[in-house]
C-alpha cells in the first residue's frame, strides 16, 4: 500500500466536488487521447512502478543474478498489470470519497472523465490478465500471491480505512507482496530471503504512509479516512511510530547480507541510507512540523528505489 508519489492538488479552494451538493455536472472529454490519459491515471502508475521494481529486485536476488531475461520480463509484466488493475479497482470503490478531497477530486472518476462501469471492467481485466500471465509463465504460487494481494488491498484495507487507523498497517501487507511474488517467480517457493524482503517493504511503508497521512490529515478527514490515530492531534504518536519503524527498518535492511544474498557494497549502502532516513524520522518526531514530516515523506520516496538498486548492483558484482 504505497501512497501517491506526491500530494496532488485538485480544483482551486472553494470549488465544490463533482458529487457534492451544489456541484455542476462535470464535462467529459471523450476524445481518444483524453480517455487514454484517464485510464492511465486510473492505474496510479507511480505506485505500480514501485511494485514492479520490488518484484524485479526480489526475482534478481532469488536467482542470485542468474535469472533468465524471459523470467524477469514475465514477472515484471504480470506484476505491473495486476497491480495497476488493483489500483484501478481501488479508485472505483473510493470514487465517492475521492470526490470529497481536494487531493483526489480531479481523478478520472470523481471528475467524470470515466464512467464507473468502465473503470470497474478495466480494473478487473488488468487483474485477471496479470494473474493469468503470471500463472502461465512463472507459476501458480506467484499468481496466487498476486490474487491475495489484490483481494487484501480492495476488500480488507480499503473498507478499513474509514473504520480504524490500523488500516495503515494492514495495507502495508499487500503493499509488500511484490517481494514475495518476485521471489516465488524465481524459485517456485518462499524462504528466509523472501521473508526479509517482505519485511523491508512492509517496514518502509509505515513511515511513508504515516508522514503523508499527517500532512494531508485535514483532507483525509473530509472523507472520513482514519490513516492516523484520531486522538493524536499534535502528531506525537505518529512521530514515535515513524521513528520506531525507521529504526527497525535500518536493522532489517542489513539482513540480506547476513543471509548471503548481497555483499559489502549493499551492506554499507543500506546502513548509510537507513541512518539518513532514521535521522529524518527522529527530527520529525521531535518537532512534527510540516517541513520535517515532508522531509520524511520525500526521503521515503528516495530510500526504496536506492535500496533496491543497491541490492541489484551488489548481486551483479558478486
Amino acid at each position: 500500500m504505497r501512497s501517491d508519489p506526491a500530494p496532488a492538488r485538485g480544483d482551486p479552494p472553494g470549488t465544490a466536488p463533482p458529487h457534492s451538493p451544489g456541484a455542476t455536472e462535470p464535462s467529459t472529454d471523450s476524445s481518444p487521447p483524453s480517455r487514454a490519459r484517464a485510464y492511465y491515471e486510473l492505474t496510479k502508475p507511480g505506485i505500480a512502478l514501485f511494485a514492479m521494481m520490488t518484484a524485479g529486485a526480489a526475482y534478481h536476488l532469488a536467482s542470485a543474478g542468474s535469472g533468465s531475461l524471459a523470467g524477469i520480463f514475465h514477472t515484471l509484466l504480470g506484476t505491473v498489470l495486476a497491480t495497476a488493475g488493483a489500483l484501478a479497482l481501488n479508485q472505483y470503490l473510493e470514487r465517492d470519497l475521492d470526490a470529497l478531497m481536494e487531493r483526489t477530486r480531479s481523478r478520472p472518476l470523481p471528475s467524470g472523465r470515466l464512467r464507473p462501469r468502465d473503470a470497474l471492467l478495466f480494473g478487473l481485466l488488468l487483474v485477471v490478465g496479470g494473474v493469468a500471465h503470471l500463472w502461465v509463465t512463472v507459476g501458480v504460487l506467484p499468481a496466487a500471491l498476486t490474487v491475495g494481494s489484490a483481494v487484501a488491498y480492495n476488500l480488507v484495507y480499503t473498507p478499513l480505512k474509514s473504520r480504524s487507523h490500523t488500516a495503515t498497517f494492514i495495507g502495508a501487507v499487500p503493499g509488500a507482496m511484490p517481494a514475495l511474488i518476485g521471489w516465488s517467480a524465481a524459485q517456485g517457493s518462499l524462504g528466509p530471503g523472501a521473508s526479509v524482503l517482505f519485511a523491508i517493504a512492509f517496514l518502509w511503508q509505515i513511515p511513508h504512509v504515516l508522514a503523508l497521512a499527517w500532512l494531508l490529515r485535514e483532507d483525509y478527514a473530509r472523507a472520513g479516512f482514519l490513516l492516523s490515530p484520531p486522538a493524536d492531534a499534535e502528531g506525537k504518536m505518529i512521530g514515535r511510530l515513524m521513528g520506531v519503524y525507521s529504526a527497525t527498518l535500518l536493522l532489517v535492511s542489513l539482513m540480506p547480507t547476513v543471509l548471503g544474498l548481497t555483499g559489502l557494497v549493499y551492506l554499507v549502502g543500506a546502513f548509510l541510507l537507513g541512518v539518513a532516513f532514521l535521522l529524518r524520522s527522529l527530527r520529525a518526531w521531535r518537532t512534527m512540523s510540516r517541513r520535517t514530516v515532508r522531509r520524511v515523506f520525500l526521503g521515503s520516496l528516495a530510500y526504496q528505489p536506492l535500496l533496491l538498486g543497491l541490492m541489484v548492483l551488489d548481486v551483479v558484482r558478486r
